[in-house]
Order: C-alpha cells, then structure tokens, then sequence
C-alpha cells in the first residue's frame, strides 16, 4: 500500500514548482524581488486585491452603504418557490469559506508574518467584500433553473459574459470540478486528524491509524459523504442549515471565552497587529513587506473573494434582485476574515509563544494545528480547561472540514451542469467525489501519509481559478445591458451596466415577479 501512495505522490511532483512559481510570479525574479515593498507582492495578490480596491470604488463601497441590507435580507423570514433562501445560500457559502483554513491559515500567516499579518487580512477582506460582491450578483443573473433546484456560478455567467461561448463554460467547469475534487482528500485528512484529537483527550490514549477507530471514521466518513452527495443541493443545504451555526457558535464562544479569561493582554493584541503591520518584529524577518504579502495572501484565500469557488451557492438562491445575494455573499467575507479569522488570530497573538516560549515556538511554528493547540494550552488555566478547550477547537476542526467535504462536492455537481444535465454524468460527478476520492483520503490516511502534494494541487487550483475569474468579471461588469428573468414569452428586465450606472442597480427595491415561475425554464440567460 505505502509503495502506491508514495507513486501518487511522485506523480504530482511536477505540481509544486508550477504552483509555486504561478503563486510567486513574479517575486521569484531577483529583479522584482529587488523592489521595496511591492517586491513581496506576486501578480496574484496584486490583482486580487486591486480588484477589491477597483469594484469598491466603483459601487460606492457597497460593503459599506449595503451591510445593514444584507443582514436584513439574511433575517427576512422568506421561502424560496424554487432553489434555496438566501439564507440557506449564506451557510452554504460559509461552510466552503469557514474551514480548517481559518484556524491553520491564519496561524500560518502570523507565524511568518508577525501580528502585523491579521492586519492586512483585514484589509484584503474588506476590498475582497465588493468583489465578492460582483461575483455573485453576476451568479444571479446568469443563474438556470434545473426542476425544482437553481445552478449557476462561474462555468456559467463565464461563459455568458464570454461571447456565449459553450467551450468557456465546458473548460471553467471542468477546471473547477478537478479542482473541487482534489481538496477532498486534504478535508478527509483533517476529519481524521479531529477524531483522532478529540479521542485523544477523551480516552487519554493515541490512536494508531490503523486502529478500529480510524477505521470505523473512514466508514462513516464515506457513508455520509455518500448519503448527502446524492441528496441533492436541498438535503447538503440543510446540512449546513444546521451545521454552520453549530459550529461558528461552538468555535466564536469558546475563543471568546479564552479572551475573557486573558483580557487584560487585548491591549497586546491590538498593539502587536497594528505595530506589526508596518514594522515586524526581527523574530519574523522585520520586513514590511513580509506581513503585508502573508496578510493578504492568507485572506484571500481564506474568504475565497475573487475566486469564483463560492459563486454556485449565490446562484442557487432565490433571490428577489441579483443585488441581494450580492450583499449576502459580501457579509460572507466579512464572517469568514474578520470574525473567524480575527478569533483565530487572538489566540495565537495573545499567546505570542515566540517571546513567552522561544523554544516551543522554534519547534512548532511550521506546524500550524499543533501551534495553534499549544497556543491554546498557554491562555488556558487548569489541566481541565485545557482539555475542555482543545476538545471543543478540535470537534470546530472536525465540522469544518466535513462542511467543506459537503461543500466541495455540490459545487463540483452545480458545475457539472454546464457541461450536461444528465442524470449518468451527475451521478458520475456524485460517484467521483464520495466513492473514489474520500475513499483514496481515507486510505492515504491510513497508510500513515500525507500526501503532501494534493496540497499543492489545491494551490495550483486556486491560483488557476483567479486568473480565469477575474477577467470575466471585469468584462461581466461592464456590460451593456444583462437581461435578467427570461421566460418562454421571452420577457426581459433589462439591467443597465453594473458599475456604470450602480445607483439604479443597487436600488434594490423589492419588485413583484410578473412571470409565473411554473412557466419558467430560465433565469437570467441569453435566448
């Protein structure tokens, strides 16, 4: 068995220099490199975060001017007549965007970084919420219906806004769908690594990967995956439904609770984040630039602004204007960085191990889950509260990493649409993720590997997924003219330019439906 994994391991090798290089491009250039400040910054981080900077300026900060409107439109008591509520689109969103990234990204990123790294997170978000923005309200009006369910996202406003190309929305999904089903293996290595945690502290022993234990998870694991693959988006959705609040409580209380019982070291935290911003400790490099690449960096890819992976839960909603998702999907950003990712970030700071505990430091600050934990363990009297505390982080470990499992497989289905709506291919895309991906997770777990390179085929993903999302929003944005609500009489509500004319887009007043949704076959495309 360990000789097959090392082979997939080896036969993904090619994968890091491309992910590596494409990420760095073009800081790993001496001549880029050379530059102050912005010669820490790669291409993609650049046009990520300018972008954010560009749609901001271009809506009138509509993360600003809508935030209240987005939470009213998230507590409005409202049932969707076909697809999901904005609502349940807003959980499904954060249960992609809430994930073990949000505890191990934003540790990663302090330990290289410095305090200073929260801080420009904060600031990638902040720009990263109008992006988001614009990507979902594209995803609502270039959103189909399919029966009783709504599909749409990237694969197919890319392929509107791209001249009505089939073969734009044929690549985009395909390259989402090898992207989705690549990071599953990672997830169900981390449901592995909560379960074997939480058993850990329970039992007070330390499972062997081959025990009974990991075995009846992998079980189970796949069972589940299974069970609510092929359930469809409604029965994924209300998973999350449940899940997501579950655990954004469990995880937003306990972490609270820590910073109550250190409150007296919160003036550190700030003074760390906001000093380390602009000038580092020499512990972490002592370069500007050094925090301010790891802040944005880890941001955005922890809220997924700009990527267009969160897109297909946007479409899926029921939205009365495309608008209203927008905001949504924008407070989805502001949950995933600013909430999570700041209480993620007060654990580490507050413990600030590399002053209190050199050595411990040394030791783990390239172990982001065991620095994070032993983080913990410092701010946390009592061998009984430590216990209570690691055991309640690790089981918030364990339901972000199935919420993203869950996640990454509807959206991989929700693209595959674009491509055929076929019942043998949706159960093909269904069949790949539960029954042959999470299976080779589990069992790469088992063989006591890693699998480090799927790692990099993620990077490699994400990185791929900005370059093509960008653009098209870009050219989306600028649009003449979008039809939205198309029926059989082919009726159509003209909405003017997205950014040119924003004020009488984002209006956003509540309008009656005029066509009967029984009758409709489409919503929001080109005849």
């Amino acid at each position: 068995m360990k000789e097959i994994f090392d082979a997939v391991n080896q036969v993904f090798d090619f994968v890091v220099p491309i992910a590596d290089f494409l990420w760095g491009f073009p800081t790993n250039f001496d001549w880029y490199a050379s530059i102050p400040i912005l010669g820490n910054l790669s291409f993609a981080i650049v046009i990520l975060i300018g972008s954010g900077i560009f749609f901001s300026i271009k809506t009138g900060f509509i993360q600003v001017t809508h935030f209240r409107k987005g939470l009213r439109i998230l507590i409005d008591r409202k049932t969707a007549a076909v697809g999901i509520t904005p609502l349940a689109a807003f959980f499904l969103s954060s249960a992609m965007r809430v994930g073990p990234g949000n505890i191990m990204g934003v540790t990663g990123a302090i330990a290289v970084g410095g305090p200073g790294a929260l801080f420009w997170m904060w600031v990638s978000a902040f720009f990263g919420m109008a992006t988001a923005f614009m990507e979902a309200t594209l995803a609502q009006i270039f959103k189909e219906r399919k029966g009783d369910e709504l599909v749409g996202g990237l694969p197919f406003y890319g392929k509107k806004v791209m001249g009505n190309r089939a073969w734009v929305g044929v690549l985009l999904s395909c390259i989402f769908i090898l992207y989705a089903m690549f990071c599953l293996p990672a997830q169900a290595f981390n449901v592995f690594s909560s379960v074997g945690s939480v058993a850990e502290i329970i039992t007070g022993e330390t499972f062997s990967r081959t025990s009974m234990l990991y075995c009846i998870t992998g079980i189970l694991l796949i069972g589940g995956t299974t069970f609510f693959a092929f359930g469809g988006i409604h029965k994924i959705t209300a998973v999350t439904d449940k899940m997501v609040p579950v655990m954004a409580v469990i995880y937003c209380g306990t972490v609270l609770l820590i910073a109550l019982l250190n409150i007296g070291t919160i003036p550190y935290f700030f003074g760390a984040v906001f000093g380390g911003a602009f000038t580092p400790e020499a512990v972490f490099g002592g370069f500007f630039g050094t925090a301010l690449a790891q802040g944005v960096k880890r941001g955005l890819m922890s809220n997924e602004a700009g990527q267009g992976t969160i897109t297909m839960s946007a479409a899926a909603s029921d939205a009365e204007h495309p608008c209203e998702q927008g905001v949504v999907q924008a407070l989805g950003v502001f949950l995933d960085t600013m909430v999570v990712c700041t209480l993620s970030g007060f654990i580490v700071v507050m413990a600030h191990l590399w002053s209190a505990d050199p050595a411990a430091w040394e030791g783990l600050k390239t172990q982001q889950l065991p620095l994070y934990l032993a983080s913990i363990t410092s701010l946390t009297p009592g061998s009984g509260a430590d216990s209570l505390v690691t055991l309640l982080i690790s089981v918030c470990y364990g339901l972000f990493a199935y919420t993203c499992i869950v996640g990454f497989i509807i959206f991989a289905e929700i693209a595959a649409n674009r491509i055929s709506r076929k019942r043998p291919f949706i159960y093909f895309v269904r069949i790949l993720g539960a029954l042959v991906f999470i299976p080779f997770g589990v069992l790469s777990v088992m063989a006591g590997l890693e699998l480090g390179n799927l790692w990099y085929i993620s990077d490699l993903g994400n990185i791929i997924i900005v370059y093509c999302n960008l653009p098209v929003l870009f050219v989306g944005a600028n649009m003449p003219s979008v039809p939205h609500g198309i029926s059989r009489k082919k009726t159509v509500h003209p909405l003017p330019p997205m950014l040119w004319a924003f004020p009488a887009i984002i209006g956003m007043k509540r309008r009656k439906k005029k066509v009967d949704l029984k009758n409709r076959e489409t919503l929001g495309v080109f005849s």
